[in-house]
This record gives structure tokens, sequence and C-alpha cells, in this order.
């Protein structure tokens, strides 16, 4: 009782989507702190290669009904993603494009001239969202840095990446501009309340990375057992759960077939008796680095 109690507490409820929440077979969105609507699925292309790869991967997913894509210059394939959305069957204003600036430009003081260097790999004269991908040394100075690409017209909203509460306050107390994105590791095993409950006091939105526990979550039986109930996937399931709790999802994949069965996410919605039993998987277990204490 206590864990169910605990769970229905900490899980953050539906609160800016910009429709009422229902169940529907389209995509659905997220209004930002700025106004700006986020497609709350995306395309994460970590580890996918500066190639035909990544192309094919964007172009599956944009005809699957996807309208988001997550790069970073550290996944070394803003190239491809460019291409990808130039020769894409979708108009780029159509198109959510997130990337990111890389530590060593962070701490080396160059994030102005990163973000210039980003729009020339992604061939672009705009991104929709630029985030400071990691806490490193220098990050006060490089998010005045965003703010200014912000004000230049380069970038539509910036945010920040693996940001926990204590880095996330320095933002919100010193910067002149809220954050409109942290993006962090967030899935059942692992929710991160205390960054989120600072976050959702300044309507700043979430982006899960790695909502799939990078594959891990084949191996938690109750996530076939649910996704039974429904005709759907466990991978579904999860990636349901997370959008039910108003978090942006950014699943990676190369593969035609698992990026159309990510995009079916619409048509279902869990019961709270299954939103809780995935609550109470929670067990503060990361499979990334953890953000106070890494090493690159």
């Amino acid at each position: 009782m206590l864990l169910t109690l605990f769970a229905c507490i900490r899980r953050p409820r539906p609160k800016n989507l910009t429709r009422p929440w229902r169940v529907t077979p389209f995509m659905q969105y997220i209004t930002l702190n700025n106004g700006l609507k986020i497609p709350q699925l995306g395309l994460g292309v970590w580890q996918a290669d500066n190639g035909q790869e990544t192309i094919n991967a964007i172009h599956w997913a944009l005809d699957a009904g996807y309208r988001h894509v997550d790069t970073a210059k550290v996944y070394k394939n803003e190239e491809a993603v460019g291409k990808a959305l130039r020769t894409a069957s979708i108009p780029r204003t159509d198109v959510w494009l997130t990337t990111k600036i890389w530590n060593d430009d962070i701490r080396a003081g160059r994030t102005a001239t990163a973000v210039d260097e980003a729009l020339a790999r992604l061939g672009t004269d705009y991104v929709d969202l630029m985030l400071l991908h990691w806490p490193v040394d220098g990050y006060l100075a490089a998010w005045a840095d965003l703010e200014k690409a912000l004000a230049a017209g380069k970038v539509r909203a910036i945010g920040l990446s693996n940001f926990m509460e204590d880095h996330l306050a320095d933002i919100i107390d010193q910067g002149e501009i809220l954050p409109a994105m942290n993006q962090i590791e967030y899935h059942p095993y692992l929710v991160q309340a205390d960054a989120i409950s600072l976050s959702d006091q300044h309507n700043i939105a979430i982006t899960a990375w790695s909502p799939l526990m990078q594959g891990e979550f084949l191996q938690e039986p109750l996530f076939a057992d649910i996704a039974k109930a429904y005709d759907k996937t466990a991978a579904q399931v999860v990636l349901r759960w997370c959008l039910q709790n108003d978090i942006i999802v950014i699943p990676k994949s190369t593969n035609q077939s698992r990026i159309q069965e990510n995009s079916l996410l619409f048509d279902f919605e869990l019961s709270e008796e299954h939103m809780v039993a995935i609550d109470e998987l929670e067990r503060n277990q990361r499979f990334g680095p953890d953000p106070h204490n890494f090493d690159f």
C-alpha cells in the first residue's frame, strides 16, 4: 500500500499537453515554457553512422509519423542528419531538430563557436533546440552563450542534458532565460524524481534518453505481461508509460521495423493499475553515467 501511494505521488502527471489527454492515433505535442510545441516522440541517432544508416533511419521514422530527431556533436553524425532532413519527403519546418554542445566546447568557452559549427555540419540556419550535453565546468558561461544564440535566431529553444537538481538550480538562479528542456536518463528503473520536481516547478519539459533501458527492458517480465493485455509489445508499453508521465521519448533505432513499432504509441492507453505497477519497479538504477561522477 505504501509503495503504491508513493508511486502515485511521485509520478509526474500530464499537465502541459497541447490537447486534452486522450488516446489518439496521431502524434502528440508538449508545449514548452517558451510557447513552442515539441513532438512527444522522437528518433535518437546515438551510435548511428554518419552516412546512409542515419539517413535511412530518419527517412523511415518520418514516413512512420515521427516529427522529431535528436542528435549531438559527439554522435559524429550531424552531417548525415542534415542530409536526411534535406532529402526527406517532409519539409524541414515540420521536423523538430535537437542537437547538443559537447563537453570540450563547454570547458573551453567555445559554445558560441560550437553553435555555428553545428549549424554548418547540419546544413541549416537554425535548430529547434540546442542543449548543453553535460554539466561540466563552464556551464554557466555556456548557458549565457546559448541565450545569445537564441536572441540571434540561431536556435528556437535552449535547454540542458543530464543536469541534476543542483546544476539546474544554478541555471535557474543565474541565467536570464529558463531552460525549455532537461534531457535525462529516465525509465522504469530510474525516475529521478528530484530533478523532475524542480523542472516541474518551472515548467521545464523532460526528455528521456535510454527509455528502453539500453535493451534491459526485455529482462523485466512485467512489461511482457502488460503488453499481452493491449496486444502490444513490451517496448511499446515502456514508451507509453513514459508518454503518460508527460515525458518526451527519443528511442534510438536504425532498424526499420523497430522504428515503425516504436511509432505505434498513440492508439492505446495504459490503465492506472498498470501505470502504478510499472512505477513500483523504480530502483534508482542507472545504465548510463552519473551526472555527478563522470570523467569525459
